[in-house]
């Protein structure tokens, strides 16, 4: 009992102002798997667990996941066990025959002090909580629409049959991702309006009269749809091996590390160098799609965290790289680095080769490796060699890096 005329402390929770509808009801149909796409495991965890773990990791948010019939308890299992201490923001809806209708029975869960809606999709499991926020952060800017979204890298070829009739400038294009944002009476107006289906509820917003606004995405934010997804999306939450931790002590003071990767023309397909697709240029050979800059990022980074080389961890005895690209390698090593204590610094590479020539799309390269290493700051260089060696006559590629790792903060 408190003694007379004292006031007991009482923890208040303020009712949050956003909310997020998870969609987690689709069949999976592509990824055939046997169960619904989001009940999939990618370890110990189902793909709905992982996207709920970046959705508490973000600012504090009424949370709806939107389930398939039958699989509601699941989904509430899953969504309290992600949530801990803040269960009391997770509700579990049934989803409909449809996106569009289950986004529509998230919403109708919504609080009545709720002023934004996210709605994110379960499939994007690894989205982190940083894109979260940036879609929030827009929205209470005034902005009608808010999209995540990836520049496009792989060249687009517009088809006529098996016929290539032409090539869309990339510079137009953008990849859109989730969680896309909106102010709750604008997408609940929306919905009420919509008389047909839509790709996404921006275009559901967009077809409504409003604009889009669009903030930066994040590489690791892709939807798991086929199974060379579902095994990319594994090996980025596979753990370290426990052999390769560094010592505590190790991880307070900075750390360099250099790498080094060769790989000869004659592979099939596109070039693929610096996490760029060079159309017109001879591929070269290897496990992956043989980009040496990437591969040679991969090695510097790992060991200046002490974690190995890249045959460590992306071995040819790992079938799920088999023809990756530099973001899936890229995006590993980050959350490899994480995981020991780490983040990049800085990366510098240098390109040993006689094509491609690199002067016109450097700045393209250092943002597209930049970004897959989560905003680190990457520099690109490349040299001829004038004539000699291996690469200077033309045989192959060879690419030099030294990176900076950090403690995390």
């Amino acid at each position: 009992m408190l003694p007379r005329g004292s006031v007991a402390s009482v923890s208040i929770v303020p009712v949050p102002r956003v909310a997020v509808i998870v969609v987690a009801a689709g069949s999976g149909t592509r990824l055939d798997a046997g169960v619904p796409k989001a009940f999939v495991g990618l370890d110990e965890h189902t793909i709905l667990r992982h996207a709920l773990r970046g959705v508490f990791a973000a600012p504090s948010m009424q949370v709806i996941v939107v389930a398939p019939a039958g699989r509601e308890g699941d989904a509430l299992t899953d969504a309290e066990e992600a949530a801990g201490d803040r269960r009391d923001l997770v509700s579990v809806v049934t989803g409909g025959s449809s996106r569009q209708a289950s986004v529509a029975a998230g919403l109708a869960a919504l609080w009545g002090d709720i002023q934004y809606v996210l709605v994110h999709d379960a499939a994007r499991a690894l989205t982190p909580p940083d894109v979260f926020a940036r879609v929030i952060a827009e929205l209470e800017a005034g902005a009608a629409g808010v999209v995540p979204v990836m520049p496009v890298v792989d060249t687009i070829r517009q088809m006529d049959g098996e016929a290539i009739v032409g090539v869309v400038d990339r510079s137009t294009l953008s990849a859109a991702q989730t969680p896309q944002g909106f102010p709750r009476g604008i997408l609940e107006r929306a919905y009420a309006a919509a008389d047909r289906e839509h790709t996404d509820d921006a275009a559901v917003v967009a077809a409504a009269g409003h604009a889009i606004t669009t903030v930066a995405g994040d590489a690791i934010g892709f939807k798991i749809t086929t199974p060379a997804d579902l095994d990319r999306a594994r090996a980025l939450v596979a753990p370290v091996p426990p052999f390769s931790a560094p010592a505590a002590d190790a991880v307070l003071a900075p750390r360099v590390g250099i790498g080094t990767d060769v790989h000869a023309f004659g592979g099939e397909g596109s070039l693929w160098l610096a996490g760029l697709e060079w159309p017109g240029e001879t591929a070269l050979s290897g496990h992956s799609d043989g980009d040496a800059v990437a591969h040679a990022i991969v090695d510097a980074l790992l060991s200046a965290a002490g974690l190995g080389d890249i045959g460590t961890h992306f071995g040819t005895e790992r079938p799920e790289y088999d023809g990756a690209h530099a973001d899936a390698f890229l995006g590993r090593t980050l959350a490899l680095l994480g995981e020991a204590g780490f983040r990049v610094g800085n990366v510098s590479v240098q390109v040993q080769a006689r094509r491609p020539r690199f002067a016109v799309r450097r700045a393209e390269a250092e943002a597209v490796l930049s970004q897959a290493l989560g905003g680190a700051p990457v520099s690109v260089s490349a040299t001829t060699t004038d004539g000699l060696g291996f690469t200077g006559t033309g045989e192959g590629v060879a690419a030099f890096a030294v990176a900076l790792v950090l403690p995390q903060r």
